[in-house]
Protein backbone atom coordinates (compact mmCIF):
# COMPACT_ATOMS: atom_id res chain seq x y z
CA UNK A 1 0.00 0.00 0.00
CA UNK A 2 1.39 3.41 -0.58
CA UNK A 3 2.37 4.55 2.83
CA UNK A 4 2.23 8.38 2.40
CA UNK A 5 -1.51 7.35 1.73
CA UNK A 6 -2.02 5.50 4.59
CA UNK A 7 -0.41 8.25 6.90
CA UNK A 8 -2.77 10.80 5.54
CA UNK A 9 -5.89 8.26 6.11
CA UNK A 10 -4.93 7.72 9.96
CA UNK A 11 -4.35 11.63 10.36
CA UNK A 12 -8.08 11.80 8.63
CA UNK A 13 -9.15 9.91 11.66
CA UNK A 14 -7.90 12.41 14.59
CA UNK A 15 -6.89 9.63 16.77
CA UNK A 16 -3.14 9.90 17.39
CA UNK A 17 -2.54 11.20 20.88
CA UNK A 18 -6.62 11.19 21.95
CA UNK A 19 -8.23 10.55 25.13
CA UNK A 20 -9.08 7.10 26.30
CA UNK A 21 -12.32 5.91 25.38
CA UNK A 22 -14.34 3.47 26.79
CA UNK A 23 -15.76 1.88 23.61
CA UNK A 24 -12.52 0.69 22.45
CA UNK A 25 -10.63 -0.31 26.33
CA UNK A 26 -13.51 -2.85 26.76
CA UNK A 27 -12.57 -4.11 23.34
CA UNK A 28 -9.08 -4.87 23.66
CA UNK A 29 -9.97 -6.13 26.98
CA UNK A 30 -12.63 -8.71 25.27
CA UNK A 31 -9.98 -9.74 23.09
CA UNK A 32 -7.43 -10.87 26.20
CA UNK A 33 -10.66 -12.66 28.21
CA UNK A 34 -11.41 -14.72 24.68
CA UNK A 35 -7.57 -15.47 24.08
CA UNK A 36 -6.92 -15.33 27.93
CA UNK A 37 -3.62 -13.27 27.40
CA UNK A 38 -2.21 -10.68 29.56
CA UNK A 39 -1.74 -7.94 27.25
CA UNK A 40 -4.10 -6.19 24.58
CA UNK A 41 -3.43 -3.35 22.53
CA UNK A 42 -5.24 -1.36 20.00
CA UNK A 43 -1.89 0.17 18.54
CA UNK A 44 -1.81 2.83 15.56
CA UNK A 45 1.26 2.98 13.28
CA UNK A 46 2.59 6.53 12.55
CA UNK A 47 5.26 7.56 10.57
CA UNK A 48 8.06 7.29 13.39
CA UNK A 49 6.35 5.42 16.21
CA UNK A 50 3.16 2.67 17.21
CA UNK A 51 0.67 4.86 19.60
CA UNK A 52 -1.56 2.22 21.99
CA UNK A 53 -5.23 3.80 21.64
CA UNK A 54 -6.19 1.45 24.41
CA UNK A 55 -4.03 -0.45 26.59
CA UNK A 56 -4.90 -3.65 28.76
CA UNK A 57 -1.53 -5.19 30.70
CA UNK A 58 1.32 -3.01 29.41
CA UNK A 59 2.63 0.42 30.84
CA UNK A 60 3.88 2.26 28.10
CA UNK A 61 1.76 4.28 25.32
CA UNK A 62 4.15 4.29 22.98
CA UNK A 63 6.90 2.65 21.12
CA UNK A 64 9.08 3.46 18.04
CA UNK A 65 8.20 2.14 14.85
CA UNK A 66 11.35 0.59 14.59
CA UNK A 67 10.68 -2.27 16.85
CA UNK A 68 7.28 -2.57 15.98
CA UNK A 69 6.15 -5.87 15.32
CA UNK A 70 2.31 -5.06 14.55
CA UNK A 71 3.48 -3.23 10.87
CA UNK A 72 4.43 -6.58 9.74
CA UNK A 73 0.72 -7.22 9.32
CA UNK A 74 0.36 -5.02 6.67
CA UNK A 75 1.99 -7.61 4.36
CA UNK A 76 -0.87 -9.60 4.79
CA UNK A 77 -3.78 -7.07 5.68
CA UNK A 78 -6.45 -9.88 5.51
CA UNK A 79 -5.04 -11.89 8.06
CA UNK A 80 -4.09 -12.54 11.66
CA UNK A 81 -0.22 -12.41 11.88
CA UNK A 82 0.98 -14.81 14.57
CA UNK A 83 3.72 -15.69 16.16
CA UNK A 84 3.72 -18.82 18.60
CA UNK A 85 7.94 -17.78 19.70
CA UNK A 86 9.46 -15.51 18.93
CA UNK A 87 12.69 -16.53 19.98
CA UNK A 88 12.66 -18.50 17.05
CA UNK A 89 11.17 -16.32 15.00
CA UNK A 90 14.49 -14.72 12.84
CA UNK A 91 12.09 -11.91 12.15
CA UNK A 92 11.88 -10.69 15.80
CA UNK A 93 13.89 -12.92 17.90
CA UNK A 94 17.12 -9.85 18.25
CA UNK A 95 13.78 -7.71 18.85
CA UNK A 96 14.76 -5.62 21.64
CA UNK A 97 10.74 -5.60 22.71
CA UNK A 98 12.14 -9.64 22.91
CA UNK A 99 14.98 -10.21 24.22
CA UNK A 100 13.90 -7.04 26.89
CA UNK A 101 10.75 -5.78 28.59
CA UNK A 102 7.80 -6.88 27.81
CA UNK A 103 9.66 -10.08 26.61
CA UNK A 104 7.50 -10.71 23.97
CA UNK A 105 7.23 -14.54 23.27
CA UNK A 106 3.94 -14.81 21.69
CA UNK A 107 1.77 -12.00 19.43
CA UNK A 108 -1.51 -12.54 17.46
CA UNK A 109 -2.59 -8.87 15.78
CA UNK A 110 -5.24 -8.19 13.44
CA UNK A 111 -4.96 -5.69 11.36
CA UNK A 112 -7.46 -2.69 11.50
CA UNK A 113 -8.32 -2.10 7.62
CA UNK A 114 -10.13 1.04 6.40
CA UNK A 115 -12.66 0.91 3.36
CA UNK A 116 -9.63 2.22 0.59
CA UNK A 117 -7.45 -0.96 1.95
CA UNK A 118 -5.12 1.27 4.21
CA UNK A 119 -3.79 -0.76 7.38
CA UNK A 120 -3.81 1.93 10.60
CA UNK A 121 -2.50 -0.68 13.03
CA UNK A 122 -3.51 -3.33 14.72
CA UNK A 123 -5.79 -5.18 17.65
CA UNK A 124 -3.20 -7.33 19.13
CA UNK A 125 -2.57 -9.77 22.06
CA UNK A 126 0.67 -10.93 23.63
CA UNK A 127 1.73 -13.27 26.07
CA UNK A 128 5.36 -13.47 27.81
CA UNK A 129 5.80 -17.55 26.89
CA UNK A 130 4.97 -19.39 23.86
CA UNK A 131 1.55 -20.83 23.01
CA UNK A 132 -0.73 -21.08 19.87
CA UNK A 133 -4.16 -19.60 19.13
CA UNK A 134 -6.97 -21.30 17.70
CA UNK A 135 -9.17 -20.50 14.41
CA UNK A 136 -11.91 -19.50 16.54
CA UNK A 137 -9.72 -16.89 18.33
CA UNK A 138 -8.14 -15.96 15.11
CA UNK A 139 -12.03 -15.32 13.90
CA UNK A 140 -13.19 -13.75 17.12
CA UNK A 141 -9.96 -11.11 16.74
CA UNK A 142 -11.00 -10.30 13.15
CA UNK A 143 -14.47 -9.71 14.38
CA UNK A 144 -13.36 -7.73 17.21
CA UNK A 145 -10.66 -5.58 14.85
CA UNK A 146 -14.17 -5.27 12.45
CA UNK A 147 -15.99 -3.64 15.58
CA UNK A 148 -12.98 -1.12 16.28
CA UNK A 149 -13.14 0.13 12.53
CA UNK A 150 -16.64 0.55 12.57
CA UNK A 151 -15.99 2.39 16.00
CA UNK A 152 -13.47 4.41 14.16
CA UNK A 153 -15.36 5.62 11.44
CA UNK A 154 -18.31 6.78 13.31
CA UNK A 155 -15.87 8.72 15.35
CA UNK A 156 -14.54 10.00 12.14
CA UNK A 157 -17.84 10.57 10.75
CA UNK A 158 -19.07 12.42 14.32
CA UNK A 159 -15.73 14.62 14.43
CA UNK A 160 -16.28 15.63 10.55
CA UNK A 161 -19.91 16.76 11.65
CA UNK A 162 -19.07 18.38 14.43
CA UNK A 163 -16.34 20.75 12.87
CA UNK A 164 -18.95 21.40 9.60
CA UNK A 165 -21.36 21.95 12.47
CA UNK A 166 -18.89 24.26 14.22
CA UNK A 167 -18.07 26.10 11.26
CA UNK A 168 -21.47 26.65 10.15
CA UNK A 169 -22.03 28.11 13.64
CA UNK A 170 -18.93 30.49 13.03
CA UNK A 171 -20.16 31.87 10.09
CA UNK A 172 -23.71 32.33 11.04
CA UNK A 173 -22.38 34.01 14.01
CA UNK A 174 -19.99 36.62 11.66
CA UNK A 175 -22.87 37.15 9.86
CA UNK A 176 -25.70 37.77 12.91
CA UNK A 177 -22.86 40.15 14.48
CA UNK A 178 -22.50 41.93 11.48
CA UNK A 179 -26.09 42.47 10.75
CA UNK A 180 -27.89 46.15 11.52
CA UNK A 181 -29.24 45.74 14.78
CA UNK A 182 -29.67 42.81 17.17
CA UNK A 183 -30.57 39.22 16.01
CA UNK A 184 -32.47 37.74 19.09
CA UNK A 185 -34.35 34.75 20.40
CA UNK A 186 -35.92 35.14 23.24
CA UNK A 187 -38.22 32.73 25.23
CA UNK A 188 -41.05 34.05 27.82
CA UNK A 189 -41.89 30.72 29.94
CA UNK A 190 -45.43 30.64 31.84
CA UNK A 191 -43.92 32.18 34.98
CA UNK A 192 -43.26 35.21 33.32
CA UNK A 193 -39.37 34.42 33.28
CA UNK A 194 -37.74 35.95 29.88
CA UNK A 195 -34.38 34.74 28.57
CA UNK A 196 -32.19 35.27 25.38
CA UNK A 197 -31.28 31.69 24.31
CA UNK A 198 -29.48 33.68 21.35
CA UNK A 199 -28.88 37.47 20.96
CA UNK A 200 -26.05 38.93 19.08
CA UNK A 201 -23.53 41.20 19.92
CA UNK A 202 -25.46 43.73 17.81
CA UNK A 203 -27.08 44.41 20.98
CA UNK A 204 -24.35 46.10 22.39
CA UNK A 205 -24.36 48.62 19.41
CA UNK A 206 -27.22 49.90 20.47
CA UNK A 207 -27.19 49.31 23.46
CA UNK A 208 -23.68 49.29 24.88
CA UNK A 209 -24.09 50.32 28.71
CA UNK A 210 -25.83 46.74 28.86
CA UNK A 211 -23.68 43.64 29.62
CA UNK A 212 -24.20 41.08 27.14
CA UNK A 213 -23.98 38.36 29.40
CA UNK A 214 -26.60 39.30 31.87
CA UNK A 215 -28.98 40.06 29.43
CA UNK A 216 -29.46 36.79 27.96
CA UNK A 217 -29.83 35.38 31.37
CA UNK A 218 -32.37 38.09 32.38
CA UNK A 219 -34.32 39.31 28.82
CA UNK A 220 -36.21 41.94 32.11
CA UNK A 221 -32.65 43.62 31.93
CA UNK A 222 -33.49 45.30 28.30
CA UNK A 223 -36.41 46.91 29.19
CA UNK A 224 -34.47 49.17 31.45
CA UNK A 225 -33.25 51.04 28.67
CA UNK A 226 -36.59 51.79 27.45
CA UNK A 227 -37.91 55.69 27.98
CA UNK A 228 -40.58 55.50 30.17
CA UNK A 229 -43.35 57.06 29.00
CA UNK A 230 -43.22 53.93 26.32
CA UNK A 231 -42.58 51.46 28.73
CA UNK A 232 -46.08 50.80 29.56
CA UNK A 233 -47.12 49.93 26.35
CA UNK A 234 -43.78 48.21 24.90
CA UNK A 235 -44.36 45.67 28.05
CA UNK A 236 -48.25 45.49 27.39
CA UNK A 237 -47.57 44.69 23.88
CA UNK A 238 -45.21 41.99 24.18
CA UNK A 239 -48.07 40.18 26.43
CA UNK A 240 -50.73 40.67 23.48
CA UNK A 241 -48.04 38.89 21.23
CA UNK A 242 -47.94 35.85 24.16
CA UNK A 243 -51.45 36.10 24.72
CA UNK A 244 -52.57 36.21 21.51
CA UNK A 245 -49.70 34.72 19.06
CA UNK A 246 -49.72 37.89 17.57
CA UNK A 247 -46.48 39.11 15.99
CA UNK A 248 -44.65 41.63 17.77
CA UNK A 249 -44.04 44.91 16.11
CA UNK A 250 -43.78 48.23 18.08
CA UNK A 251 -41.73 51.28 17.66
CA UNK A 252 -40.65 52.72 21.09
CA UNK A 253 -38.08 55.59 22.66
CA UNK A 254 -35.41 54.35 24.77
CA UNK A 255 -33.17 56.30 26.88
CA UNK A 256 -29.53 56.53 25.25
CA UNK A 257 -26.46 56.86 26.26
CA UNK A 258 -25.42 60.02 25.49
CA UNK A 259 -28.84 61.89 26.63
CA UNK A 260 -30.28 62.42 22.53
CA UNK A 261 -33.65 61.02 22.42
CA UNK A 262 -33.46 57.47 20.47
CA UNK A 263 -36.16 55.52 18.58
CA UNK A 264 -35.90 51.72 18.35
CA UNK A 265 -38.33 49.20 16.62
CA UNK A 266 -38.74 45.50 17.68
CA UNK A 267 -40.57 42.88 15.20
CA UNK A 268 -40.69 38.95 16.01
CA UNK A 269 -42.63 36.45 15.21
CA UNK A 270 -43.73 33.83 18.40
CA UNK A 271 -44.03 30.50 18.39
CA UNK A 272 -45.60 28.56 21.30
CA UNK A 273 -44.46 25.10 22.83
CA UNK A 274 -46.15 22.63 24.40
CA UNK A 275 -45.01 23.11 28.18
CA UNK A 276 -46.34 26.65 27.78
CA UNK A 277 -43.41 28.93 26.56
CA UNK A 278 -43.61 31.24 23.96
CA UNK A 279 -40.47 31.74 21.76
CA UNK A 280 -39.70 34.71 19.27
CA UNK A 281 -37.60 34.74 17.05
CA UNK A 282 -36.68 38.23 15.48
CA UNK A 283 -34.65 41.48 15.69
CA UNK A 284 -34.07 45.01 17.35
CA UNK A 285 -33.34 47.96 15.37
CA UNK A 286 -31.66 51.59 16.21
CA UNK A 287 -34.34 53.55 13.53
CA UNK A 288 -33.29 56.88 15.12
CA UNK A 289 -32.28 58.08 12.38
CA UNK A 290 -35.55 57.12 9.97
CA UNK A 291 -37.65 58.81 12.45
CA UNK A 292 -35.58 62.30 12.09
CA UNK A 293 -35.50 61.57 7.79
CA UNK A 294 -39.58 60.79 7.88
CA UNK A 295 -39.51 64.25 10.47
CA UNK A 296 -37.19 66.17 8.34
CA UNK A 297 -39.70 65.43 5.56
CA UNK A 298 -43.07 66.32 7.62
CA UNK A 299 -41.44 69.67 8.31
CA UNK A 300 -40.76 70.38 4.98
CA UNK A 301 -44.32 69.84 4.24
CA UNK A 302 -45.31 71.85 6.55
CA UNK A 303 -43.19 74.51 6.17
CA UNK A 304 -44.19 74.84 2.28
CA UNK A 305 -48.14 74.12 3.18
CA UNK A 306 -47.86 76.94 5.89
CA UNK A 307 -45.05 79.50 5.40
CA UNK A 308 -45.93 79.47 1.44
CA UNK A 309 -49.05 79.51 1.43
CA UNK A 310 -49.04 83.88 2.57
CA UNK A 311 -46.82 85.05 -0.21
CA UNK A 312 -48.52 82.56 -2.71
CA UNK A 313 -51.97 83.86 -1.60
CA UNK A 314 -50.36 87.94 -2.01
CA UNK A 315 -49.32 86.83 -5.76
CA UNK A 316 -52.30 85.28 -6.51
CA UNK A 317 -54.53 88.28 -5.65
CA UNK A 318 -52.29 90.69 -6.71
CA UNK A 319 -52.28 89.16 -10.41
CA UNK A 320 -56.15 88.21 -10.31
CA UNK A 321 -56.64 91.97 -9.72
CA UNK A 322 -54.54 92.71 -12.97
CA UNK A 323 -56.90 90.43 -15.03
CA UNK A 324 -59.78 91.81 -13.38
CA UNK A 325 -59.32 95.36 -13.37
CA UNK A 326 -58.27 97.91 -16.49
CA UNK A 327 -55.56 99.35 -14.06
CA UNK A 328 -53.17 102.91 -15.13
CA UNK A 329 -49.58 102.31 -16.55
CA UNK A 330 -48.69 103.68 -12.88
CA UNK A 331 -51.19 101.10 -10.29
CA UNK A 332 -49.71 98.41 -12.28
CA UNK A 333 -46.10 99.17 -12.28
CA UNK A 334 -47.05 99.32 -8.21
CA UNK A 335 -48.20 95.92 -8.77
CA UNK A 336 -45.88 94.34 -10.74
CA UNK A 337 -43.17 96.02 -8.06
CA UNK A 338 -45.38 93.80 -5.50
CA UNK A 339 -45.40 90.74 -7.43
CA UNK A 340 -41.54 90.86 -7.69
CA UNK A 341 -41.06 91.42 -3.91
CA UNK A 342 -42.98 89.03 -3.23
CA UNK A 343 -41.43 87.29 -5.73
CA UNK A 344 -37.96 87.73 -4.34
CA UNK A 345 -39.33 87.06 -0.38
CA UNK A 346 -40.16 83.53 -1.97
CA UNK A 347 -36.75 82.63 -3.69
CA UNK A 348 -35.13 83.37 -0.62
CA UNK A 349 -37.04 81.96 1.71
CA UNK A 350 -36.89 78.50 -0.36
CA UNK A 351 -32.90 78.71 -0.92
CA UNK A 352 -32.93 78.82 2.85
CA UNK A 353 -35.15 75.90 3.09
CA UNK A 354 -32.90 73.91 0.67
CA UNK A 355 -30.17 75.17 2.20
CA UNK A 356 -31.35 74.09 5.76
CA UNK A 357 -32.75 70.81 4.56
CA UNK A 358 -29.18 69.95 2.46
CA UNK A 359 -27.64 70.06 5.74
CA UNK A 360 -29.86 68.02 7.47
CA UNK A 361 -29.63 65.68 4.76
CA UNK A 362 -25.61 65.42 4.70
CA UNK A 363 -25.84 65.37 8.93
CA UNK A 364 -28.17 62.22 8.75
CA UNK A 365 -25.68 60.78 6.15
CA UNK A 366 -22.81 61.05 8.29
CA UNK A 367 -24.79 59.39 10.99
CA UNK A 368 -25.65 56.44 8.87
CA UNK A 369 -22.44 56.66 7.66
CA UNK A 370 -20.22 56.39 10.73
CA UNK A 371 -22.55 53.91 12.55
CA UNK A 372 -22.05 51.54 9.34
CA UNK A 373 -18.02 52.02 9.82
CA UNK A 374 -18.48 51.31 13.46
CA UNK A 375 -20.46 48.26 12.55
Amino acid sequence: MNESLRLQELESFKILDSAPEAEFDELVEIASAICDTPISLLSLIGEKRQWFKANHGLEVTEISREHSICQHTMHNPKEVLVIEDSLIDKRFKSNPLVVGSPHIRFYAGAPLETATGNILGTLCIIDNKPRKITETQKAALMLLAKKIMNHLETRKLLLEQENMIEGNAARLNKLTNHAPGAIFQLEMTKEGKMYFPFLSKGFNDIHPGIDLHKVRKNAAIAFDVVHPDDLEMLQASLMESYTNGSIWNKEYKVISEDGKPAWHWVIAKPEKMENGTVVWYGNFQNITERKEYVNTLEQILFDISHVMRKPVANMLGLTSTIDDYDLDSETLKKHVSKIKAVSEEMDRYIRKLNEVYSQRKSMIKSEISAGLQED
